[in-house]
């Protein structure tokens, strides 16, 4: 039988990649992974945009897609299903349950992490204080966690088992802090964000390229060039 062949991985240790990190890490799928320095500017390179043309991080190219052919994928909620449907692992068989974890997942990347994203923009990075972005959405992040926390108070995870739906959404939850929250008013969110952050799985999967994350973190990987590039540089923008 001969060795399946890694996927590749193109990404950034952001909240969004790290979902396909962690996934591929519990499915145990075997990867590699591409660097996409979304600080650089990379993701607007033309190759990567002939894979994923949103020019945003996490995309994949699996050399054994369905038929045996090769696949490229974009947008982290395909792509977990994708995996998940691949491995057969964390994604119920049933169809009710299936469709619960579904409406998590869509929770996720319609609700918490758009708004988590606005949050942490303009409570962080805004070069400005905007006192009404800031409170509008540090406010719509506190609602959608309450929206969790009564949802872990009857279930131990989003759709009953573990599944992608709880790797879609931890990665969000986890720079809370500096969302403007705080855990302890959600004690079900937070004994859930506990206990997937205690997997062996999802702590690999923050290790995966957790030099550029540090970097960031200390402020030497995010600089003036950086900020054009993320938020909003006309030249970037055309493209």
């Amino acid at each position: 039988m001969s060795q399946q062949q890694p996927i590749k991985l193109y990404y950034w240790p952001t909240p969004n990649g790290h979902k396909i990190t962690i996934m591929l890490e519990e499915s145990r799928l075997p990867y590699e992974v591409e660097p996409v320095n979304i600080t650089r500017g990379h993701q607007f390179d033309p190759e990567f945009l002939k894979i994923a043309p949103n020019n945003k991080m996490p995309a994949i190219i699996d050399p054994e897609g369905p038929g045996g052919e090769p696949l490229s994928l974009f947008e982290s909620g395909a792509i977990l299903i994708y995996l998940a449907e691949k491995s057969g692992r964390f994604i119920p068989e049933e169809p009710a349950a299936y469709y619960s974890m579904l409406q998590w997942l869509m929770f996720q990347m319609g609700g918490l992490g758009p708004m988590a994203g606005q949050a942490h923009h303009f409570c962080n990075y805004a070069p400005e204080t905007i006192d009404y972005a800031i409170t509008r959405y540090t406010s719509e992040v506190y609602r959608l966690y309450n929206v969790m926390d009564r949802r872990l108070g009857e279930s131990e995870y989003l759709a009953g088992e573990y599944s992608i739906a709880d790797m879609a959404s931890w990665p969000w939850v986890r720079p809370h802090e500096r969302q403007g929250q705080d855990l302890a008013e959600f004690p079900n969110l937070k004994r859930w964000f506990e206990t997937i952050g205690e997997r062996p799985a999802v702590q690999r999967a923050l290790e995966v390229l957790a030099e550029a994350r540090d970097q960031g973190k200390s402020g030497t990987g995010f600089d003036e060039k950086a900020r054009e590039i993320l938020f909003g540089d006309q030249q970037y923008r055309q493209q």
